[in-house]
């Protein structure tokens, strides 16, 4: 049974290549939008990779680069062959190019979608890469002098900055880490001697956060040192008083700034699949339609067009029929080549 079996005449068909071309054009402007976010997002996770235990989530921003980057293709194919539609001195020329435009174009589509099912289930991944990330980004942030991680302190101090953020979960995580470097440190100092004996694991630890951690916005000098001990500061009470360091732990910060963009890819790539899938179907309209025009002077007679010319099973079993045959024949050539060469040995 065809499906969805229409009937054109020349109008409609002038009208179904025009609206086709139109299509084309905006799908390559969607499909640059959507190309160019995908790109921003990965430079967005490559800037923050220092902080990142994984690298899966650059699934996402890969597949959404591919499939724009293959929209724009397909959409300039599309609007130059339903251009050259209107004129049948160049329309015969496109035919053969046809299956493999129809193929793309739904590989296209199952990128995008696979694009919107990335985004919603690499949350998680996501999350936990960012947990470990900044978990080993405060450990090793003294380790200024150690290869590998000499840069770990200018990452965690530039991170804490920009997005306003302090610690993996809250400031309270840099109270459970040694963040200052043995280098740095009196040993002579009493103070020094009574904390880190008072540790079981013989660290410096204490409570306070580096200067990245401070609100400027505060009218109060930042109190980064001794943030627990009410005596050590005047008029300020920890349990009261708004703290004048940010609260905010870094990795709800990062989860909450990339989920936007994945959020912003997410509906580009689904305005970008709509888009394709209507090039997909006009195309198939008019290439069906243009078939029954065989020269010149049939160009303005009436045709019938259709989206399959078997129902969707059907089209199915046929097209696995065939591969299963096309991949038989050449089996078999190979296995008489085969025979025919021992038989020349022989």
């Amino acid at each position: 049974m065809v499906l969805l079996k229409t009937k054109f005449t020349f109008q409609k068909r002038v009208k179904l290549a025009q609206t086709l071309w139109l299509l084309s054009w905006v799908s390559v402007l969607v499909g640059c939008l959507t190309f160019g976010l995908g790109i921003f997002l990965k430079v967005q996770l490559w800037i923050h990779n220092e902080v990142m235990d994984n690298t899966v989530a650059h699934a996402v921003p890969n597949t959404v680069i591919t499939a724009g980057l293959l929209g724009i293709l397909l959409g300039l194919f599309a609007s130059k062959s339903s251009q050259d539609s209107l004129d049948m001195a160049k329309y015969p020329r496109w035919k053969s190019f046809m299956l493999p435009y129809f193929f793309f174009s739904i590989l296209s589509c199952l990128l995008c979608f696979t694009a919107l099912f990335l985004s919603i289930v690499m949350r998680g991944s996501l999350e936990e890469s960012l947990k470990v990330g900044l978990k080993n980004g405060i450990r090793f942030y003294k380790d200024t002098d150690t290869p590998g991680r000499c840069y770990q302190k200018r990452t965690m101090d530039t991170l804490q900055m920009d997005f306003q953020c302090c610690g993996n979960n809250h400031y309270k995580d840099w109270f459970e880490v040694q963040w200052i470097s043995n280098r740095y440190l009196d040993f002579s100092s009493k103070e020094v001697k009574d904390r880190i004996k008072s540790n079981v694991d013989g660290k410096y630890l204490m409570d306070s956060v580096p200067f990245s951690c401070c609100n400027p916005s505060s009218p109060r000098p930042c109190i980064q040192n001794q943030i627990t001990n009410n005596s050590a500061h005047y008029s300020y009470s920890y349990q009261t008083d708004e703290l004048n360091i940010w609260v905010r732990g870094c990795r709800e910060a990062l989860l909450s700034y990339y989920t936007g963009i994945m959020a912003t890819n997410g509906a580009a790539v689904t305005l970008f699949f709509l888009l394709q899938a209507s090039v997909l179907v006009s195309m198939r309209f008019l290439q069906t339609s243009m078939d029954k025009i065989t020269g010149v002077e049939d160009v303005e007679t009436d045709s019938e067009g259709f989206l399959l010319e078997k129902g969707v099973v059907e089209t199915i079993s046929s097209n696995l029929e065939k591969t299963k045959a096309l991949f038989k024949s050449s089996t078999g050539e190979t296995g008489g080549g085969g025979e025919a060469a021992c038989a020349s040995s022989s």
